[in-house]
């Protein structure tokens, strides 16, 4: 998008708004009286909003560019770190920790990709902007939202209060920037205190972006997202919703042999939730799901083909049915339990084709089937006023079922000996956590440990070339993962500062870990168990000196060591520290960041997961952004940034090697992008 395409559609979205709130002949009705308070820009998450959860606003102006996707969201918080591969679809990573031992869940239903190299990432599929909060919970300190979770769970939450009367609520964004970035995001809602509407809807487009250096880095993508809920609300206590979406879009790679050219997204929901039934049953919360995800990958629609390479394409599908139900009882006044189950069925089939040819003529090949049914049961004692004990237990009944019948290999493709097995298990899950506010400080502390059996997920199961030695393959031989983890924190609140901190300690047994051999030019893997020693934490604070200014700093650090070989833990992020100011005069606000990430020296060669390894050192560097604020009115508000204002050249640790099919040598990480300028306009009615 040209800066001139950029100005004009943000001088229409400005007048249209001065027009809708100043002109009455546009207004059916008085705009109610209500206090609008402007969110200011983020460039690190907010401070926990208990001592364990993080709340975050994704519709607030954030800092860097606004995110294109869920991975792209969680890396400003604090412990994230996200594997790149170019301008979108990285795939977020929790205290060094990736795949399915971090859960996705959007809107109430687990979300997860199709492709065997993890090209569509779970968080690709998501736009932040179009949820309304995003709750983060760090380490397994909760069973209440599937099997697996030991790094963390992350819920991307939509939520549409009862109308108490006939209106209409709105928000949205246009936002513009180099590299023809462009974004419009729309959220609107109508109804009655029986029944509402709601429809949240985006489109974003960017192009090769340029690193500092001045090189073209293939990055261009485009995606597009529309989500339709229904709802009936006969009293403030009883909601049933009818939720429907769906979504698309493309994106180049410079790290990768093909480029997604699908990323279809299809889900439809049914969700029912009842509060304050009586004196024990307090609320019930139901629902069921379906989802699928068709993702499209080929090497010469978004490039052009190697010389002396074949065209090619394959195309992944997975499709998910699944439910959740959930019971609050009030035990007494001090004990809350919470009990429930859900469940999951994944069905994944595949095509693929070489040289030019219709890819949607070919039949689907099925390639798994995999099911989950968990029971979960938390409990919490309010021991006192400033005390309380939380408890959990769940058990899962994991299962996978190995549909390939044949395996291809490097040349040709031979019968898989696994095929039509199955693999069952039963693993728990549970915690035990503390919590206290001091009475003599404004400070909040907690301790937990907490313990998480993870079945193999899909990727683990049947992207490795081989599994461990003795095993005909993978799906054989891998174990699940045990996780043992201590979770530590403190939250102080005082006038003008706001400080916290967190860390963890934990032992893992029968990590999965990937080796590639690189040696003959094509990656290929090995998944084998190995025991794991991880620890580290994160910190932040805030300091308001007065009603002006705002300093902030944050720091997290992430430490992972193989106990069978003494080796570093492959994918390891570096230690991150975020310095920031802003300064508030009324209406305006400014406000600068300083991203600070230390060298890693701690790398295992040509290990990690399924998406990425380790190829070397990565050396530290330094960013500064800068951005501000003008609050319009109390509904209108315009941020601009500008992002690594000095045009450094550097890139990320955890970072695909660059393609040969785009020039890059092996083993080259892909740069980041040099200076970017960009706007946001957004508004709430």
């Amino acid at each position: 998008m040209k800066l001139t395409q950029i100005a004009t559609a943000t001088a229409l979205f400005f007048t249209a708004q001065l027009a809708f709130a100043d002109n009455p002949e546009t207004q059916t009705q008085p705009a109610p009286a209500v206090e609008f308070l402007l969110p200011s820009v983020e460039v690190v998450a907010s401070p926990p909003s208990t001592p364990l959860f993080s709340i975050t606003d994704p519709k607030a102006p954030r800092q860097p560019l606004p995110a294109s996707d869920g991975a792209d969201y969680l890396k400003t918080v604090p412990g994230f770190a996200a594997i790149r591969s170019g301008g979108t679809n990285g795939d977020p990573v929790l205290r060094g920790m990736s795949g399915s031992r971090l859960s996705l869940v959007a809107n109430g239903a687990p979300i997860e990709g199709a492709c065997p190299a993890r090209m569509d990432a779970p968080s690709s599929y998501i736009a932040p902007e179009s949820y309304d909060k995003v709750v983060v919970v760090k380490g397994p300190e909760t069973v209440l939202y599937g099997p697996g979770a030991s790094a963390g769970t992350v819920l991307f939450e939509r939520n549409t209060p009862r109308f108490t009367e006939a209106g209409v609520r709105a928000s949205g964004s246009l936002v513009g920037g180099q590299f023809g970035r462009n974004d419009q995001n729309v959220d609107i809602a109508a109804g009655t205190p029986d029944v509402y509407a709601r429809v949240t809807a985006n489109k974003a487009h960017e192009g090769d972006y340029r690193d500092g250096n001045g090189n073209t880095v293939p990055s261009a993508w485009n995606k597009w997202n529309t989500d339709v809920a229904l709802g009936v609300t006969p009293d403030a206590d009883t909601k049933l919703e009818l939720t429907a979406g769906t979504g698309d879009g493309n994106a180049r790679y410079a790290g990768r042999g093909m480029d997604g050219v699908r990323f279809r997204r299809d889900s439809v929901g049914l969700h029912f939730e009842k509060q304050n039934i009586g004196k024990v049953l307090r609320d019930i919360d139901a629902r069921v799901f379906y989802n699928e995800a068709d993702h499209r990958m080929d090497n010469y629609t978004l490039r052009e083909t190697p010389p002396g390479s074949m065209p090619m394409a394959a195309d992944v599908r997975r499709r998910t049915v699944g439910g959740r139900i959930a019971a609050t009882f009030d035990l007494s006044e001090r004990v809350e339990w919470v009990a429930g189950a859900d469940w999951q069925v994944n069905w994944l089939a595949s095509r693929s084709v070489m040289g030019i040819q219709n890819l949607s003529d070919m039949p689907w090949t099925p390639s798994a089937t995999l099911s989950n049914y968990g029971v979960f049961s938390e409990l919490t004692w309010f021991a006192s006023d400033v005390q309380q004990v939380i408890a959990g237990l769940r058990f899962d009944r994991a299962a996978a079922t190995d549909d390939r019948q044949s395996i291809s290999g490097m040349m040709s493709s031979m019968p898989n000996p696994t095929f039509d097995e199955q693999r069952t298990r039963v693993l728990p899950s549970g915690f035990v956590r503390y919590e206290q506010n001091l009475r003599a400080l404004p400070l909040t502390w907690y301790a937990g440990i907490g313990h998480t059996e993870r079945f193999p997920d899909y990727w683990e199961l049947f992207s490795p070339n081989s599994g461990p030695a003795g095993s005909v393959n993978a799906f054989a031989g891998i174990q699940p993962e045990k996780t043992t983890q201590l979770d530590i924190g403190a939250h102080y609140r005082g006038g003008a500062v706001d400080a916290w901190v967190s860390a963890y300690a934990g032992y893992v047994n029968d990590f999965i870990l990937f080796t590639y051999n690189t040696s003959m030019g094509k990656a290929t893997s090995q998944a084998t168990n190995v025991n794991a020693e991880i620890f580290g934490g994160e910190f932040g604070a805030t300091w308001k000196p007065d009603g002006h200014w705002r300093v902030g700093v944050s720091s997290a650090y992430a430490w992972g060591r193989n106990a069978d070989s003494g080796a570093p833990l492959p994918q390891i992020p570096p230690l991150v520290t975020r310095f920031t100011v802003d300064y508030t005069l009324g209406a305006w606000s400014a406000g600068a960041l300083w991203r600070v990430v230390s060298s890693q020296h701690r790398y295992a060669l040509n290990q990690g997961n399924v998406v990425g390894y380790d190829f070397g050192p990565s050396g530290g560097f330094g960013v500064v952004s800068l951005h501000a604020q003008y609050d319009i009115n109390k509904r209108t508000q315009l941020t601009v940034g500008v992002d690594n204002l000095l045009n450094k050249a550097y890139s990320e640790h955890l970072n695909l090697a660059g393609n040969a099919g785009f020039g890059f040598p092996a083993n080259t990480p892909v740069m980041e992008p040099g200076r970017t300028a960009w706007a946001r306009l957004s508004f709430r009615m």
